[in-house]
C-alpha cells in the first residue's frame, strides 16, 4: 500500500515538471533576434539561422521579421548555400519592394548567381570556360544591371558595376574560343560571324583584337579578300602589338590547318594522302 502511494505522488511530480510554464514559454520576438544575433557573433551561423527562421515564422508580421530575412540572406551567403541566397533574396524583392534596404536584396541577388557561374574548376582553370555554360553569368550581369537601373546611387553599385566589367571579359573570351573551335573544324563564316558579334556587343574588353585576327583568317579561308583587309587594317590601326602582327605583317595562327587532311589520309588512318 505504502509503495502505492509513493507511486503515484512520484508521477504528479513528474506531471509538474513536465508542465513547467517556463520551459514550454515561446521565445518572444526580441529573444529570437537577440539569440540570432549573439549567435552570429560567435560565428554560429547554422544556430543563426535557426533563431531568425523561427522568429519569421512564428512573427511574420512583427518589427524584427524584415531585418531577419535581410539578415538571413547574409548568413546563407556566408554558408555558401547560394542557391538559399538566390531565393531569399527574391523573396524579400517580391514582398518588400518599397524597403529602404531592397537594393541590398538586389545585390545580393546578383552576387549569388554570379558565384554560381563560376565553379572551382572555372576558377582556377579558366581555358576551360568556352566549354562551359554561360547563362548564369549572364544572369548575374543583368540582375546588377537592374541593381544599377533602379538603384543608382546604391552603396553597391561600384562592385557590382566591376563585376558586370569582368563578366563582359570573360563572356567576351567565351565567344572567342567559339571562334577558334569554328576554325579548328573549318567552318570558317561561323567563325567570322561570331567574331563580328564580339565587335558588336564586346566592345571595349580584350577579345576584340583576337576576334579580328579571327576574321582575317575567315576571310582569308572563304577568299573573300575585301572583308579580311578591312579586319586588318582594324587590327593594325587598333593593336598594332598584337602577337600575329610582326613589322606591319599579318601571321597566321594555323588554326585553319588544324586536321586539313585529304579524304584518302582520313579513310586509310594516315596510312596515304
Amino acid at each position: 500500500m505504502k509503495s502505492s502511494w509513493l507511486l503515484v505522488i512520484f508521477t504528479l511530480f513528474l506531471s509538474a515538471c513536465s508542465s513547467n510554464p517556463d520551459k514550454d514559454r515561446e521565445l518572444t520576438e526580441r529573444e529570437y533576434y537577440e539569440q540570432a544575433r549573439e549567435a552570429l557573433d560567435d560565428g554560429s551561423l547554422v544556430v543563426a539561422a535557426d533563431r531568425l527562421q523561427k522568429l519569421e515564422s512564428h512573427y511574420p508580421f512583427g518589427r524584427y521579421a524584415e531585418q531577419a530575412q535581410l539578415e538571413l540572406i547574409y548568413i546563407n551567403y556566408k554558408m555558401s548555400d547560394l542557391d538559399s541566397v538566390l531565393a531569399t533574396s527574391e523573396r524579400f524583392i517580391r514582398l518588400h519592394p518599397l524597403h529602404d534596404q531592397v537594393d541590398y536584396a538586389y545585390y545580393m541577388r546578383g552576387l549569388a548567381t554570379y558565384e554560381m557561374g563560376f565553379a572551382f574548376v572555372e576558377r582556377y582553370l579558366s581555358d576551360d570556360l568556352p566549354k562551359r555554360d554561360t547563362q548564369p553569368l549572364e544572369d548575374a550581369f543583368n540582375h546588377f544591371a537592374e541593381l544599377l537601373d533602379r538603384y543608382p546611387n546604391s552603396r553597391y553599385v561600384d562592385d557590382a558595376r566591376k563585376r558586370m566589367m569582368f563578366i563582359r571579359e570573360r563572356l567576351a573570351a567565351y565567344e572567342v574560343g567559339v571562334a577558334r573551335y569554328y576554325m579548328k573544324r573549318h567552318a570558317f563564316l561561323a567563325a567570322a560571324n561570331r567574331c563580328e558579334d564580339i565587335l558588336l556587343h564586346h566592345q571595349r574588353t580584350a577579345a576584340v583584337a583576337d576576334g579580328l585576327a579571327i576574321m582575317v583568317e575567315a576571310y582569308d579561308e572563304l577568299k573573300m579578300t575585301s572583308e579580311s583587309e578591312q579586319a586588318l587594317a582594324l587590327l593594325k590601326q587598333n593593336y598594332p602589338d598584337h602577337p600575329q602582327l610582326k613589322n606591319g605583317k599579318f601571321k597566321s595562327s594555323g588554326l585553319a590547318m588544324v586536321d586539313r587532311r585529304s579524304l584518302l589520309n582520313v579513310i586509310t588512318f594516315g596510312l596515304l594522302d
